[in-house]
């Protein structure tokens, strides 16, 4: 980013997952600017800037991982700061935008969760909301200000890619019959056929079955959340049953909750890839984890916005290591 860009450009972080912060402002060239976040013994959050940011465009980090609603608050809090402080944009990047799952009314009475979370934030202050495969597209209409969903399926690619699994021998399998477009998405990188598994009967994986031909073939499912492991663990023992030569996993939010790494080691799959979205202990992770970082494509997420440039290239990016 040039200098001139530079001089009225900060980049905050907040507890949510300050290592991906500090990869981000790397990418961007700048360093995070001060904040301290505290919690008084009665669990309220304070929040202090230590640096102006008066007529500056502010870009504050936080992934809305485990806790989420404490997450969220610090966000919401931290935002009213930036805007008290007179600062010129409040642009908020969320690599995991939590709630996002709670986007319709599955059943009588039911709150809209994701739209609740999208009025919050616009009502704070935030001007703008750069985010990372949301759970359903279609949750970035329940914004009344600009949103960019940026999508991990280009990583991914870029994973497989390097190890050859191109081609014919290769199927995308979408765990779920909810996800078929991300699937579908990758197995465009990849050039494979896509697969579905469905479950006949809700609650009852055993009578789980495949769509799609998989005998003989490597799969590699996909999906946008890992929690517990359970979709992941299901669909791999369907898939071996329907005579898949082996299964590998991939996950754009890897929020691995209890008993995932017990679920996810016990499964039959080969190798379960993840971004670094989501901030989680190595005592939650499965053996078999790669972990692969969304900072390159967030940064040159924030370079673009700030510099008024096209943010519909990284779409389709062809993304390069990031160490």
């Amino acid at each position: 980013m040039s200098e001139e860009s530079n001089e009225k450009f900060k980049i905050f972080s907040l507890n949510g997952n300050r290592p991906l912060a500090e990869k981000i402002a790397d990418v961007c060239g700048v360093p995070l600017g001060k904040s301290t976040v505290r919690q008084f013994s009665d669990g309220e959050i304070s929040i202090n800037l230590e640096e102006t940011v008066r007529g500056f465009d502010v870009y504050l980090i936080q992934s809305t991982n485990e806790p989420v609603n404490d997450s969220y608050l610090e966000l919401l809090i931290m935002i009213d700061a930036l805007k008290r402080a007179s600062a010129k944009t409040i642009n908020v990047v969320l690599p995991y935008y939590a709630y996002a799952r709670q986007d319709r009314t599955a059943k009588p009475h039911e709150p809209i969760t994701a739209k609740l979370i999208a009025n919050l934030l616009s009502d704070a202050g935030a001007t703008r909301v750069l985010t990372l495969d949301l759970h359903t597209v279609q949750v970035q209409g329940f914004f009344d200000i600009p949103v960019d969903n940026l999508f991990t399926m280009p990583l991914f690619a870029h994973y497989y890619r390097r190890r050859g699994m191109v081609g014919d021998d290769y199927v995308v399998v979408s765990p779920k019959n909810s996800g078929v477009q991300r699937a579908r998405s990758l197995a465009e990188y990849l050039d494979t056929a896509i697969a579905i598994v469905d479950v006949a009967e809700e609650g009852n994986p055993d009578t789980g079955y495949v769509i799609g031909d998989v005998e003989g073939r490597c799969c590699i499912m996909v999906d946008d959340i890992m929690n517990t492991g359970e979709v992941f663990s299901n669909a791999a023992k369907t898939l071996k049953k329907a005579g898949a030569k082996e299964v590998v996993a991939c996950a754009s939010h890897g929020l691995l909750s209890p008993p995932a790494k017990e679920n996810l080691d016990a499964a039959d799959i080969k190798d379960i890839c993840i971004t670094d979205s989501v901030l989680t202990g190595p005592e939650r992770h499965p053996e078999k984890l790669s972990i692969i970082s969304c900072a390159e494509l967030m940064g040159e997420g924030v370079k673009r916005i700030h510099e008024n440039e096209s943010v519909s290239p990284l779409f389709t990016m062809e993304p390069k290591d990031y160490e």
